[in-house]
């Protein structure tokens, strides 16, 4: 059954709750370097299509934003300069230990149960870091509540997908709400990732932000973790867009993924490709879908500088699947969108969040977990607004995810009473100048913000040399660097 989707007005805001004590320190006093992105195991290239293993395989990669894009909003100073994008620091030098206590960034996330880690661990025993794994999990378990509601693996589940998440009796797990669609009743699915709430476009209007901070360890400090729960503009919440074609099912539902093993965001894969499992796992414990086991079949994106997303989509399509979960990358989304939805196929990511994907047209066949950009440049402002700062400098990849990501930070810092003092807008590819760096310190800002993916250790190792570091002033990242990775990049200077 489809719900009804009601266009709602109102003025453009973002709701924001802080849940949890309130962490992080303000400026320090000392010069010792950041690295960067918590995506940052793995930068590049690379091959290989999906192997058709079921739900247990993992070949994959991730990454997340698109290759180039410069919304002008947010660039000043040069801001496309890439000037052969000088590596700020040697690859092989460490950072200096230490150098990254204090730097603190936004990425979607909840505070995870203690079960739901351990299952995932259970999985991948080596995993670090959680980002995306709840959505991934989110991902699949709505896939397969939607073929159960509509009977069928054909194109037709796709439009179930969005009322699944809203106006209906909660439930939180598979097996739960299989038990209400049997009994006639109509469900909301809450997952793991929290409340959901899609709107007509398949994007999630409400959702929970983890604000990492790192210790002297130059790893995650858990201890100052803190959540905010936030809301996306009441003009985000657009109508019901039913999916277009004809795809027919065959009864079996069949999912695959893009996700990241190599590439900008390799590190983003290992709690995805976990979480891909262990969703199947459950679903399939829990008695599978229209009579049957789900199988899973697991591929690599690579980044936006291979084709490695391409290929693994046509390994895909060609096995006949039903939905393919992935990119993490917008901009890796952005190279396959068409192919994926041209074949009547449901694409679902976990990780994109660029506000190019939520008046893409799609079919009606893309949706995320993952909320827009829209949200996370208002819950980063709040809190370089909170720190006490007067003063922001921005620095951005060129990409998707990048500029339209330094826009929505630039109007929120703005409308917030903060001045964006310059933007630096720089080439994904060959990586920022010195000179981007420069123009960062001639500035004299209270606040740098740092939008990019593996290459923001080297940034903030620059930054640390050139007295710009987290000691020196505060220094605030993204989804696309925050993580444990970002650590051990800076640890071993890559």
């Amino acid at each position: 059954m489809n719900k009804t989707f009601v266009r709602r007005s109102g003025a453009l805001f973002v709701g924001l709750a802080l849940v949890a004590t309130a962490c992080g320190s303000d400026k320090k006093t000392d010069s010792t370097s950041a690295p960067t992105t918590t995506a940052a195991a793995a930068t590049t290239v690379a091959e290989t299509a999906a192997p058709t293993t079921a739900a247990t395989e993992t070949t994959g990669a991730t990454e997340t934003t698109g290759a180039t894009e410069t919304t002008g909003a947010t660039e000043t100073t040069g801001a496309t300069d890439t000037t052969g994008g000088s590596d700020t620091t040697a690859a092989g030098t460490p950072g200096a230990a230490g150098a990254l206590e204090g730097f603190k960034g936004t990425t979607p996330l909840v505070d995870l149960s203690q079960d739901f880690k351990d299952k995932l661990l259970a999985i991948d025993p080596e995993l670090k870091d959680f980002n995306y794994g709840a959505e991934t999990y989110d991902a699949i378990t709505l896939i397969a509540l939607a073929v159960v509601q509509a009977k069928t693996d054909g194109i037709e589940y796709a439009n179930e997908i969005n009322g699944l998440t809203r106006d209906g009796t909660k439930c939180t797990s598979f097996a739960d709400c299989v038990k209400l669609i049997d009994a006639g009743t109509d469900v909301d699915y809450d997952g793991v990732s929290g409340p959901l709430t899609f709107s007509g476009n398949g994007e999630p209007t409400e959702a929970s932000y983890g604000v990492l901070s790192f210790g002297a360890d130059d790893r995650i400090d858990d201890s100052k973790t803190t959540y905010i729960q936030a809301q996306a503009p009441a003009s985000a919440d657009v109508p019901q867009q039913d999916a277009e074609g004809t795809r027919a099912g065959d009864g079996t539902l069949t999912i695959g993924s893009i996700l990241p093993q190599t590439g900008s965001l390799a590190f983003l894969g290992p709690p995805e490709f976990a979480a891909f499992d262990l969703a199947i796992k459950d679903i399939n414990a829990a008695g599978g879908v229209l009579g049957k086991d789900v199988v899973g079949i697991k591929g690599d994106s690579g980044d936006a500088t291979t084709d490695t997303a391409s290929k693994t989509v046509d390994n895909l399509l060609s096995q006949n699947v039903d939905a393919i979960i992935g990119a993490a990358s917008s901009g890796v989304s952005l190279t396959v969108i068409d192919k994926i939805t041209g074949a009547g196929v449901v694409q679902f990511s976990p990780a994109n969040t660029s506000k190019k994907l939520s008046t893409y047209a799609d079919k009606g066949l893309y949706f995320r977990t993952a909320p827009s950009d829209i949200v996370q440049g208002a819950v980063l402002a709040s809190i370089i607004a909170d720190d006490g700062n007067d003063t922001v400098a921005i620095i951005a990849r060129n990409d998707a995810y990048g500029t339209g990501l330094a826009e929505d930070l630039t109007s929120n810092l703005e409308a917030a009473g903060l001045k964006v003092v310059v933007t630096k807008v720089y080439d994904e590819k060959a990586g920022p100048a010195d000179t981007d760096i420069d123009a960062l310190k001639a500035a004299n800002p209270a606040a740098i913000a740092v939008i990019g993916f593996d290459e923001s250790s080297k940034i903030l190792a620059s930054m640390v040399e050139k007295g710009i570091g987290p000691k020196d002033v505060n220094v605030y990242g993204v989804d696309g660097n925050t993580g444990n990775a970002l650590g051990e990049n800076f640890d071993s200077g890559k």
